[in-house]
């Protein structure tokens, strides 16, 4: 069996829960993309253009710095990578990510939570920045997503 990891960023929690009791169902290794700089509540204010949110989601070059860092990525096969929905993608910590690693042959799959949207392009956007993975186009889950839902879903791609 390859060795997967579970990937996240969660602003709120909402992605951890989910991302959690994933890397629980199917018994991989969980990391976290946290930002060098924590997200408050204002620079989550998404109503407020001036807030950090929504600066870096205008700028699609913005890449927010992660104060974490996989030791050897090389080690695993497929990545999981779940993040809340931001302005209908991925957060730009997530491009980061994306960058900051070699993923040439890995399977991504991306997972997110989401208050209504979708995952919009995503997996395209995160195709593009990883152009030698295999990028999946992945799932939005309900915060309340069971470990039993989770195996099931991610059995396709393991």
């Amino acid at each position: 069996m390859s060795k997967v990891l579970v990937a996240f960023f969660s602003a709120s929690g909402v992605t951890a829960k989910v991302a959690d009791n994933l890397a629980k169902a199917i018994g991989a290794d969980l990391y976290e993309i946290a930002p060098e700089v924590p997200y408050t509540d204002a620079d989550l204010n998404w109503q407020d253009k001036k807030s950090r949110s929504s600066v870096e989601m205008a700028d699609r070059s913005s890449r927010p710095a992660i104060g974490t860092k996989i030791e050897d990525m090389s080690q695993y096969d497929t990545v999981f990578v779940g993040f809340p929905v931001w302005w209908y993608r991925e957060p730009s910590i997530i491009d980061t990510f994306m960058e900051s690693y070699d993923f040439s042959g890995k399977t991504v799959i991306p997972f997110a939570t989401s208050g209504g949207s979708g995952l919009g392009d995503s997996y395209k956007n995160m195709q593009a920045l990883a152009p030698a993975a295999i990028v999946k186009d992945g799932k939005k889950f309900a915060p309340s997503a069971s470990e039993e839902s989770l195996k099931e879903w991610s059995e396709q791609y393991i």
